[in-house]
């Protein structure tokens, strides 16, 4: 229980990963104008009016973050969703791949091997164009020196490397190490992965409306710069102080959405896709370390390994 309480306080006064350092500046601009109004206000001069209360309702503006943040945040969502399907396609592709394929010649296995690394090599190179990165070693040690130097030529890296595994799954079944419907099969997880960049896409370059942006600060300035006004009669010299609270919420809360509407970046609150990135890596090389029952053709002959 303790650990407990020490965590939660922990977190509560962490700065890494909030939006302290977005916010911080508007919010001592609202208190230091707070503190204007209050010594305006102590000279007796006219400027508490609790009527600018009612300008800005605060169930109007409540409403207008609300759907910030939930829009912000089904962004994120989907983002970690369509992440998550492309971590479960890759499994089921790379075991059937592992699995399914039939040796026929020696250098069979380490084609495997190079098909396996390349659906862990999609992964990467969609995280790199989420993120608008180049191409880099990361990826070169996943591919043959050609691939890699064709991939730095290409505007969508992770489509050329989703290119490179269908036409490996059609020589496949050229050679008929598969059939039909394992070629179906596989095609279509392929094709699911295709999907998830393209959800991902889709997130990225559809960014929050302008306009709407820009309305939403426009309203939170004012209702921030018009607190002073309604409590310097009741609060006095604690005015600066309510308002800076006050404007610490609400502009948080429009920053949290502002911060999280992008999910692929390197911000704390991003999606962690270095980590499942690295995960993926490991799944294959355990995968690797396998050994299937796969059959291995010479002639007549069929060898159980």
């Amino acid at each position: 229980m303790t650990a407990k309480k020490a965590n939660w306080f922990q977190i509560a006064f962490q700065i890494k990963g909030s939006v302290l350092a977005a916010i911080y500046q508007r919010v001592l601009l609202c208190g230091l104008f707070g503190v204007l109004i209050s010594i305006m206000y102590h000279f007796k001069q006219p400027v508490s009016q609790p009527i600018l209360g009612n300008v800005i309702p605060s169930i109007v503006l409540g409403l207008l973050l609300v759907f910030r943040t939930n829009t912000a945040y089904d962004r994120f969502w989907e983002g970690r969703k369509s992440w998550g399907s492309i971590v479960n396609n890759t499994r089921n592709l790379a075991r059937q791949i592992w699995v399914s394929i039939d040796e026929i010649e020696t250098e069979d296995r380490n084609d495997k091997i190079s098909a396996l690394y390349l659906l862990v090599a999609f992964a990467i190179a969609t995280k790199q164009h989420l993120r608008n990165e180049t191409v880099n070693s990361e990826l070169e040690v996943l591919m043959p020196s050609s691939k890699y130097y064709k991939l730095t030529m290409m505007n969508n890296p992770p489509l050329e490397v989703a290119f490179w595994i269908s036409d490996y799954l059609q020589q496949q079944y050229n050679r008929k190490c598969i059939s039909s419907y394992q070629l179906a099969g596989m095609q279509e997880l392929l094709n699911n992965l295709v999907d998830n960049l393209g959800a991902c896409e889709r997130i990225l370059r559809t960014p929050m409306p302008l306009a709407y942006a820009i309305h939403l600060k426009q309203l939170l300035l004012i209702y921030c710069l018009l607190l002073p006004f309604q409590m310097v009669q009741s609060l006095g010299w604690w005015t600066c102080f309510v308002t800076s609270l006050i404007s610490f919420t609400l502009f948080g809360i429009e920053a949290i959405g502002l911060e999280i509407e992008n999910p692929f970046g390197y911000d704390a609150n991003d999606l962690p896709l270095d980590t499942i990135c690295q995960t993926m890596k490991r799944n294959i090389d355990d995968l690797i370390s396998l050994k299937p029952s796969v059959h291995l053709y010479n002639g007549d002959s069929i060898i159980n390994n």
